[in-house]
């Protein structure tokens, strides 16, 4: 009978693996190629999508090429940009130098007026150079020109260049708070507007630079995952030159319909070729984000704030010629944006999506962290509560964060902060609670400004969110 047995196991599985050997139809087969290269489209192009669907709020929200759009106040919820910082104050400008040629950014001296903390991307969001009281200049100030792929003109004398090999780009400027007081965002919106922007053709004679205030506007950045993401990378090979290391995807797009110099067109069934090519790219996103990423604090999920490999491609324009690390760059554009050339330096960030038990974050739940007294930063903490499907602001809530630059935060007696999230605020700690939605998930993310060595000697560590 057990020879019966594996007789009859041998041959359903010869049969099986000869099924398995016949070649597909070929429409299948072009079927099938379709919707994975819609899906490596997807994830090679997240990060390039991402800086147009910033571009395209800047321009809805009235803001123009070669201006700076600003936050009037700190941020809420109306600004659903990925995971933004809701204790400082934004100012974001956008280069187009195909239309203007290089373009100046005068960083001005840190002091008594104010500080910066600067980054400056390409339109693939690869770092260029980090400024202000913890970049490059270390608060005494710089002048850049942003040159355009290929220019060989000379540097006026006492300007930095920053080479991008795209066309557009843009920089995010953090104007530091030292509160959240009227007066000190007052303050701080009077020293960002003494950075200077305009184009280098005008540097004996620089016009004034434009200042748009767009606190009242909703701007939501957040990735659309339909149709429109593929008309938005059409714009991108349109618009830009074939960088060296991406010609491999020439070929790839061209089979979905995005092509140099071509209109793109899809019909109804490449249409939904590319549905599922993006509905794929979202769940493997998606799953590696869920995953988790490396762990700071051992014992704990507080983790880094992306996969390593990304951040130091994106720091460095891909320098290692052995290394090109797409995968983990789409994954960081899904939830995030800008690259920053130093992190560690200016700032650091902590990821936190499941709680003590190794639960996700229910909105609808109560929990705790506790902060520990003397945390390692020159500046400031705080931490934020975004939504875990968007990445974004959690909407229609009064407070989305608390900080160690908000005065009515209540400290205990040894100098250590307990704050609470959840749909109500516990009684008495009204001033150290960040408000939670029934029926939507949540993530938290703990920023560090100024980070000290205590912090990467792990000589103070974060313990893990309780829930109550």
């Amino acid at each position: 009978m057990l020879r019966l047995a594996t007789a009859l196991a041998l041959t359903i599985m010869s049969a099986l693996s000869a099924a398995a050997q016949q070649p597909a139809a070929p429409q299948e087969i072009e079927a099938r190629l379709v919707r994975s290269r819609a899906t490596q489209a997807v994830i090679w192009g997240m990060p390039a999508v991402n800086m147009l669907l910033m571009y395209d709020q800047m321009i809805a929200a009235g803001g123009k090429v070669g201006e700076i759009i600003y936050w009037g106040r700190p941020l809420d919820w109306h600004n659903q940009t990925l995971t933004p910082n809701p204790d400082t104050l934004y100012f974001m400008g956008f280069y187009d130098t195909r239309a203007s040629g290089p373009m100046v950014v005068e960083i001005p001296p840190a002091g008594e007026g104010g500080s910066l903390n600067a980054n400056f991307v390409t339109l693939w969001q690869t770092s260029l150079e980090d400024a202000g009281l913890l970049g490059v200049d270390k608060g005494a100030g710089i002048r850049f020109v942003i040159t355009p792929p290929g220019y060989d003109g000379r540097m006026p004398a006492g300007f930095e260049r920053l080479a991008s090999d795209t066309y557009t780009g843009y920089f995010l400027l953090r104007s530091n708070l030292k509160s959240h007081a009227a007066a000190d965002v007052e303050k701080s919106i009077a020293y960002g507007k003494r950075v200077k922007f305009y184009p280098s053709s005008k540097i004996d004679a620089p016009p004034e630079t434009v200042f748009r205030d767009v606190k009242d506007a909703d701007f939501d950045s957040t990735i659309r995952y339909d149709l429109s993401f593929f008309s938005l990378l059409d714009r991108v090979v349109q618009s830009e030159p074939w960088l060296e290391r991406d010609r491999v995807m020439i070929d790839q797009l061209r089979s979905i319909g995005i092509e140099k110099g071509k209109p793109f067109a899809p019909d109804a069934a490449m249409e939904d070729a590319l549905q599922v090519g993006m509905a794929d790219a979202k769940a493997w996103s998606a799953a590696l984000f869920d995953a988790g990423f490396p762990v700071f604090f051992e014992g704990t999920h507080w983790t880094m704030p992306a996969l390593p490999e990304g951040i130091e491609g994106q720091a460095t324009t891909y320098a290692d010629p052995d290394h090109y690390t797409v995968d983990a760059r789409g994954v960081g554009y899904t939830y995030a944006y800008i690259a920053i050339k130093r992190l560690g330096v200016g700032q650091f960030y902590l990821i936190n999506i499941k709680d003590k038990a190794g639960n996700d974050y229910d909105g609808g739940r109560s929990y705790r962290l506790h902060v520990p007294a003397d945390v390692p930063v020159e500046q400031y903490w705080s931490v934020t509560v975004y939504d875990r499907e968007t990445h974004a602001l959690v909407k229609g809530v009064d407070r989305v964060s608390r900080a160690s630059n908000a005065a009515e935060v209540r400290k205990n007696s040894d100098g250590s902060v307990d704050l609470y999230f959840g749909p109500s605020a516990p009684s008495g700690l009204e001033t150290n609670w960040i408000p939670t939605v029934a029926g939507r998930r949540f993530e938290l993310m703990f920023r560090l400004y100024g980070p000290t060595k205590r912090l990467f000697d792990k000589a103070w560590r974060l313990p893990d969110v309780e829930p109550l």
